[in-house]
């Protein structure tokens, strides 16, 4: 008798709640199933890093570590080959569609049952995408929005991490601790970014990257180069 598939999912929500909820709604759906879960982005990576042999990552666009697409973009470029469904609160179709643009697989809107949440997940582990059919995703993207993208797809996963952190205000040394990595490695990552989105400043680069995310990062003081 053939043992059934066993899936390995990824639960990454910094709500303990929700996670319970979501690992619940999901695990009548399986014979065997492993959930791993992950409160902040650095506890997804440190999963991932430990091993990557993952059938899909359910991703909270919120939670510590991470704004807005910047943990779907760094998912998407260091893992290609995981699927990753964005699980949110925020059901704007523009958010959807901007998801959808970074590689998302789906978008399950937290509002979902757990039917539909059951019946996206399926549609995804079997090749497909899911969003929801009531959300019209037909509007297109103006033409500045588009060419940022494209610029933003083409950061390595170490420069999408590097830009979250330039973010988050974090100083050349401070990053090189957070990503065991020397100063000058950091500074080459930081050129590498300016060239890339076409800016030249540290400040610019946040600026840029903001007028992609859900909403508007907060604005900061300039920062040193």
């Amino acid at each position: 008798m053939t043992e059934p598939t066993l899936y390995r999912l990824v639960i990454a929500d910094d709500h303990p709640l929700f996670r319970g909820a979501l690992r619940e709604a999901v695990s009548g759906m399986f014979d065997r199933v492993e959930f791993s879960e992950a409160g902040s982005f650095d506890e997804v990576s440190k999963l991932l890093d430990a091993s990557a042999d993952v059938d899909l990552i359910l991703l909270d666009l919120s939670m510590p570590g991470v704004r807005g697409f910047s943990g779907l973009m760094y998912l998407r470029a260091q893992y290609p080959g995981v699927p990753v469904v964005v699980v949110s609160g925020n059901d704007d179709p523009a958010v959807i569609r901007r998801c959808m643009d970074f590689g998302a697989s789906g978008f399950i809107p937290k509002t979902l049952d757990t039917d539909g949440m059951r019946s996206a997940i399926m549609a995804v582990l079997n090749g497909g995408v899911w969003t929801p059919p009531d959300i019209n995703l037909d509007a297109g993207t103006d033409a500045e929005t588009a060419a940022l993208l494209s610029r933003l797809a083409t950061l390595t996963p170490q420069q999408v991490r590097v830009l979250m952190m330039l973010s988050e205000g974090l100083l050349n040394k401070q990053i090189a601790y957070e990503l065991s990595v020397s100063e000058a490695t950091v500074k080459a990552h930081v050129s590498a970014i300016l060239q890339k989105l076409g800016v030249e400043s540290r400040t610019q680069a946040v600026i840029a990257a903001s007028k992609i995310e859900v909403g508007q990062w907060p604005q900061t003081a300039p920062l040193a180069n």
